[in-house]
C-alpha cells in the first residue's frame, strides 16, 4: 500500500495547485483548528465546478476564506460570494483575501446566514450553491438558499459523512451525537426530496451533488 501523505503530495504536485498562500492558509487552519474542505473533496468540487461552467457561486461558511478562494483561483471567471457569522474567522479571511489577486471575484459578507432579514434579492442567480457551515442546520441553509440558485444549479454540501459517524450516529460520541444526528438525518431528506436528484461521494469527508429535478 502507498503511503498516503506522500501520494497527497505527489497528487498536488501534477495538479499544480495551491500556490503560497493556500499553503498559508492550510497552515493557519491547522495551526488555528480552523476545519477547511480536505484537500480531494476540494480537487473534486472544482472539477464539477469546472464541467458545470460555474460563473456564480454563493458559499455558506466563509471560515478563514480557504474554499472560496481556491474556487475563485480555479474559475477565473467565477464569482463567488460568501457568508460568515463568525467575525474573527471572517476579518482573518478578507485579510488572506487582501494578500490575493482574487479580491474582483469574491465578496465576504459578515452575517448570519438564517437571519430573516438576509435576502440576495440584489445579487444575480448563483449557479451553485456550497453548504460548509454549522452541520446541524444544513436543511436550514438548503431551503434558505436554493430559490437564489439558476434552473439546473447544483447544491454541493460537506462533511455529510462526518467521520463515518453517520451510519450509525447512536455510536458516536455523546458530545457530537445530536449534531451527528442531524447531518444523517439531512442526509435521509435529501436522499428522498422529489426535487432533487443527489449522488453521495466518499470523498474527503463526504460530498452530496444535488440538482434539481
Amino acid at each position: 500500500m502507498y503511503d498516503q501523505p506522500e501520494m497527497k503530495k505527489y497528487i498536488r504536485q501534477l495538479n499544480k495547485e495551491p500556490g503560497h498562500l493556500f499553503y498559508e492558509m492550510e497552515k493557519y487552519a491547522e495551526i488555528n483548528n480552523v476545519p477547511i474542505i480536505e484537500t480531494e473533496a476540494l480537487e473534486v468540487m472544482l472539477q464539477i465546478l469546472e464541467a458545470h461552467n460555474s460563473k456564480r457561486v454563493i458559499e455558506i461558511g466563509t471560515a478563514i476564506g480557504y474554499s472560496a478562494l481556491c474556487i475563485a483561483n480555479h474559475l477565473p471567471e467565477a464569482k463567488v460570494v460568501s457568508l460568515e457569522i463568525d467575525e474573527e474567522r471572517y476579518n482573518t479571511a478578507l485579510s488572506f483575501r487582501n494578500k490575493s489577486d482574487l479580491v474582483s471575484q469574491t465578496e465576504f459578507i459578515l452575517a448570519d446566514a438564517l437571519d430573516d432579514t438576509l435576502s440576495l434579492d440584489d445579487h444575480p442567480l448563483f449557479d451553485v450553491l456550497f453548504i460548509d457551515a454549522a452541520k446541524g442546520k444544513y436543511e436550514k441553509y438548503f431551503n434558505k438558499y436554493t430559490p437564489y440558485l439558476k434552473q439546473n444549479g447544483l447544491i454541493i454540501t460537506d462533511n455529510v459523512f462526518f467521520k463515518g459517524f453517520v451510519i450509525n450516529p447512536e455510536k458516536s460520541p455523546k458530545r457530537i451525537r445530536p449534531m451527528v444526528r442531524k447531518i444523517h438525518s439531512y442526509n435521509e431528506w435529501l436522499a428522498d426530496h422529489p426535487s432533487f436528484s443527489t449522488r453521495f461521494l466518499s470523498v474527503g469527508d463526504g460530498l452530496a451533488v444535488s440538482k434539481k429535478v
